[in-house]
């Protein structure tokens, strides 16, 4: 019987888009050797991804550190010159203020079961996040609560302590297979990947196109 739910932040209830991300991406490529936009959010989510994976224990990094270490890396590697405070406080509200996916009001006013949301970014932006949209949560698991981050399971059974759940009363909700399904899998949580897309092939767990579909399994 599922008794919580775990749903992961970035992708699943934000949307990787918005204002002042156009405006991290467009001050960088003005400001810097990039050839183009696309080839700046590449690279950022690709370091991103790869520091978060390093990030661990005695050398774990904060997502804002991580945001000014790249910041400095871009600096030295395409000669990038901005104010880097604006562009550290610009994250930070790309972290709160981000649109988020139309499905994710209707799944947290419906859902019959608490939500705890299971996320790398800090717990303070993520609140604001949700006082924002008007989204309740029954608590918010940060990777700098346990110095880890998704796919490392020291994060999903740090949750699992909180809800006071055993991993077979849970199930993750998210949209990476690195990140979120193999890191609920890891703990022992069954995972659901969400598509909304709908170009996903994979078949080592439910998927769903939205959020919504899920309140159908529980």
């Amino acid at each position: 019987m599922i008794k919580s739910i775990f749903i992961d932040y970035t992708g699943t209830i934000i949307q990787e888009k918005g204002e002042d991300l156009e405006k991290i991406v467009f001050r960088i490529w003005k400001n810097s050797n990039f050839k183009n936009p696309e080839e700046i959010a590449s690279s950022w989510w690709n370091q991103i991804k790869l520091m978060e994976e390093k990030s661990f224990g005695d050398t774990f990094l904060t997502e804002d550190e991580i945001v000014d270490h790249l910041l400095g890396r871009f600096k030295e590697e395409v000669g990038l010159a901005d104010d880097f405070s604006e562009l550290h406080k610009l994250f930070q509200r790309v972290w709160m203020y981000a649109p988020i996916f139309e499905d994710v009001k209707e799944f947290f006013e419906k859902c019959p079961l608490p939500i705890y949301v299971l996320t790398n970014n800090g717990v303070c932006y993520v609140q604001e996040c949700m006082n924002h949209n008007g989204l309740k949560t029954a608590g918010i698991i940060s990777g700098e609560l346990v110095r880890a981050y998704k796919p490392h399971k020291e994060l999903f059974e740090y949750a699992l302590k909180v809800c006071g759940c055993s991993a077979e009363e849970v199930i993750h909700i998210g949209d990476s297979i690195v990140s979120d399904v193999k890191g609920a899998l890891a703990a022992g949580i069954t995972p659901i990947l969400i598509d909304r897309k709908g170009t996903s092939s994979y078949t080592e767990c439910r998927v769903v196109n939205k959020l919504t579909e899920v309140l159908e399994i529980i």
